[in-house]
């Protein structure tokens, strides 16, 4: 039996709902009313709190701004019509969250605290949770290095910090992506497969080049050869070939296993569907691209959900896919997501926790 973690809770004096404007939500811009936020010290874990959100103060020696222990979850809570409130496979998030921890060196975060943290605040914050198609509230938990010293160890403190924040869509229409056969996202052996917010600075430069080529993401490639498919920049990738669902493997453990990556399989699958989980060649996709059989691509997580491919680069070619329709894969497994997610179908897979 899970223990119920012991939280302080302090509300605030002056709630910022009545601002917010449901019809103009940039992603990741706004933010509710609360956190939650845990200290980890000599070896033992403090009593959370649950606080108004605001700025915290900090030295600027502390491990996580130096030496990049920090790492990082992404998760969405939704409403259903009847007014609960539902979380999508929650504890595939918090686990992903412990390898990250293990591979960062840093301790546990002890379910409790995540998981009853977490829900005490969505039902503080239950009000910021729109209800509206294509909205839903962004939960970002947070955990970095906090030690006061210079020098490169292990940080023997650190916080844990859940705050949310009401999006739209990441992604209003279908995105250019660009093959990266020069930068490297990953490697084997690095830490490619764990949550850690390095692996997205070291993104940035690429990905800006790419923007300012038309591309709104990038298909990085292995760190190796630059042969072989892994991820793009914010989503895992996946393409419709000769009528099979394919998608790179993890053997490799340089690409984030997603949360949202697995569910579009287990969909996938349960409509009978051939997918395949292996190595895909960049070759392979201009192939496909060249002779029609390649159809579909898309990217999916937790922002982008389901993201179809307008445009795919590789250097100075482009190539366009087929226009989406209320028929493409994409779209449908965007819609049966959707559905399951908002509690319009039925949860056979039991994937939601209501809170």
């Amino acid at each position: 039996m899970l223990d119920t973690a012991d939280i302080d809770i302090q509300l605030t004096t002056q709630s910022r709902l009545s601002e917010l404007d449901v019809n103009n939500l940039p992603f990741g811009k706004i933010f509710s009313d609360h956190m939650l936020v845990a200290d980890y010290k000599n070896g033992q874990w403090g009593k959370a709190q649950i606080m108004p959100y605001g700025a915290l103060q900090m030295s600027p020696a502390i491990s996580a701004l130096h030496y990049g222990q920090s790492i990082f979850e992404g998760m969405k809570a939704f409403k259903s019509a009847e007014g609960e409130i539902l979380l999508l496979r929650p504890l595939e998030n918090y686990q992903r969250m412990v390898y990250s921890a293990e591979r960062m060196c840093m301790p546990a975060i002890p379910e409790s605290i995540f998981m009853d943290g977490l829900k005490q605040l969505l039902r503080i914050d239950k009000d910021w949770i729109l209800p509206n198609d294509g909205c839903s509230l962004y939960i970002r938990p947070i955990f970095f290095a906090t030690d006061e010293a210079l020098g490169v160890k292990v940080s023997e403190s650190y916080r844990f910090i859940v705050f949310t924040s009401p999006v739209g869509a990441y992604y209003r229409d279908p995105v250019n992506v660009l093959f990266e056969t020069h930068y490297s996202r990953a490697c084997e052996g690095g830490v490619g497969a764990a949550k850690a917010a390095g692996n997205y600075g070291a993104s940035l430069m690429p990905t800006l080049e790419a923007n300012r080529k038309g591309y709104h993401q990038l298909i990085w490639t292995d760190a190796r050869e630059h042969k072989y498919i892994e991820e793009s920049g914010v989503m895992n990738v996946m393409f419709l070939l000769d009528g099979k669902l394919i998608t790179p493997t993890l053997d490799s453990n340089s690409i984030l296993p997603g949360t949202t990556r697995s569910a579009i399989l287990t969909l996938a699958r349960d409509w009978g569907m051939e997918v395949q989980e292996r190595k895909i060649s960049v070759d392979d996709i201009l192939v496909g691209l060249e002779n029609g059989k390649l159809t579909e691509g898309f990217g999916t997580g937790t922002a982008a959900t389901v993201a179809p491919f307008r445009k795919i680069g590789h250097g100075e070619k482009e190539f366009m896919l087929p226009a989406i329709t209320d028929q493409s894969l994409s779209r449908r497994l965007e819609k049966e997501m959707s559905g399951i997610k908002r509690g319009i179908i039925a949860d056979r897979f039991n994937w939601i926790v209501k809170v």
